[in-house]
């Protein structure tokens, strides 16, 4: 019996199959990557708000209003229904206006319609994200014109004050000193949404926003980026407008 234990104690001790750790195996999924894969999908009226807000990002304000004054944004200078685009088109107040009314499609959803209408179950805060992205790519790619919209920073930057002013604010200055720095508005969008997500996740508080506002700043700044492809073409090649540029020929 006593050699027979002893066998057992040596087969335990050498066994090749025993369970020890692999260098090679995959590391654990971190945190936020976990909190991101157990949101629940959106179900009955959430579907409906998700879509409401879609639509309500695809109504082109600067387009319209380019169109009464007799203008085609898609004709016009860089081709896009955006702001800036708007600005240079016809005008700086009308340009203005169109801003605010793309930053209220995005600041709507969350601080609107979620109050209002609430949804079946999920998080307010995770449902206001998912319909602040619906808006946005609203904007970026409008059912009533075919797909072909803005560059998402007013309608993103809405949904983001929505859910968290501090960041945007902290973002905002980032943007002002790039933009007055480098004369280079397109830039200063890129810098400016690069920001986000890192003043996100230092600025996060769970009683007011959690890792849905961090992920959502990732994906916003992700698609700008990617819409500002052309711009930063244009960077490179030394051929992007420069508000510094326009002040001098506006002095001469």
């Amino acid at each position: 019996m006593h050699l027979r234990h002893k066998v057992v104690t040596l087969s335990i001790e050498f066994d090749p199959f025993a369970i020890t750790p692999c260098p090679f195996s995959p590391p654990k999924p971190a945190m936020p990557l976990m909190i991101l894969c157990s949101i629940p999908m959106p179900t009955g009226q959430e579907w409906g708000l998700i879509v409401f807000a879609y639509l309500l990002g695809s109504i082109p304000f600067g387009f319209i209003l380019a169109r009464l004054k007799g203008v085609n944004l898609h004709t016009f200078g860089s081709g896009n229904i955006g702001a800036t685009n708007t600005s240079r088109a016809i005008g700086k107040p009308l340009g203005l206006l169109a801003f605010t009314l793309d930053f209220l499609k995005g600041y709507a959803p969350y601080a609107w319609l979620v109050p209002a209408f609430g949804g079946d179950g999920m998080d307010p805060r995770v449902l206001g994200v998912i319909m602040g992205g619906a808006a946005t790519c609203g904007h970026v790619w409008p059912v009533f014109l075919r797909f072909k919209g803005g560059k998402a920073v007013a309608t993103g930057c809405g949904a983001l004050v929505a859910h968290a002013p501090t960041v945007f604010l902290l973002g905002g200055v980032g943007f002002l000193i790039a933009a007055f720095s480098t004369g280079f508005v397109s830039l200063a969008s890129i810098i400016m949404v690069c920001l986000f997500p890192l003043i996100a996740y230092e600025e996060m508080d769970t009683e007011i926003y959690g890792m849905e506002v961090v992920w959502g700043t990732i994906a916003f700044a992700l698609l700008v980026i990617w819409r500002h492809r052309e711009n930063l073409k244009r960077l490179f090649s030394g051929l992007e407008p420069s508000i510094h540029k326009s002040k001098k020929s506006k002095d001469s």
